[in-house]
């Protein structure tokens, strides 16, 4: 499986390796690429009120970009503010099951939530966000699982407590699905 790393406006390189590494060594026999020109961030996507994106209308553009027939899997990277209707924010949405995954990485990071720099929390946090998005676009629903990366992340808190790993019933799952896309 082929997953394409679409950044949007000025996403941190270092993060943008990290979320590549990572995705190759947890999906089986998957190549991953940052694609080189970021998108800018869509201002029509950007809810002035509440100085957030939404998240929907930047998974459409997700769905319109030009490597989108090329890959199997299309993640976007936005380093900014996003929410879903319903919700107040969203570390990540996708089409489920589809091609198009989208995360945040605003939320993720530590001084977000008032504490110090710390670039390997940011990583992990990223990371962990990924894997989840594109699990989805397989067609892989939330898990019961507190330490899979399938749980449900309702706060940072419950990011940090799972494992950027699969338990086995979705590693199962995940594996069966990236099987059938070949």
């Amino acid at each position: 499986m082929t997953i394409g790393i679409l950044p949007f406006g000025n996403s941190d390189k270092r993060i943008l390796r990290r979320i590549k590494e990572g995705l190759e060594g947890v999906f089986p026999e998957t190549k991953a690429l940052v694609i080189d020109q970021a998108f800018p961030l869509p201002e029509r996507a950007l809810d002035k009120n509440r100085g957030q994106y939404r998240s929907n209308q930047i998974l459409g553009m997700i769905q319109s970009h030009d490597s989108y027939e090329r890959v199997k899997r299309l993640l976007g990277v936005i380093d900014a503010d996003m929410y879903a209707q319903g919700l107040n924010f969203v570390f990540g949405e996708a089409t489920f099951p589809g091609k198009a995954a989208l995360i945040s990485l605003w939320r993720l990071r530590p001084e977000f939530y008032k504490n110090a720099p710390n670039f390997e929390s940011f990583a992990k946090r990223s990371l962990k966000e990924a894997i989840h998005e594109v699990g989805h676009t397989l067609g892989v629903r939330h898990c019961p699982r507190s330490s899979c990366v399938m749980h449900f992340s309702n706060s940072i808190f419950d990011t940090d407590k799972k494992e950027a790993m699969f338990c086995d019933e979705c590693y199962l799952k995940t594996a069966l699905a990236i099987n059938a896309l070949e």
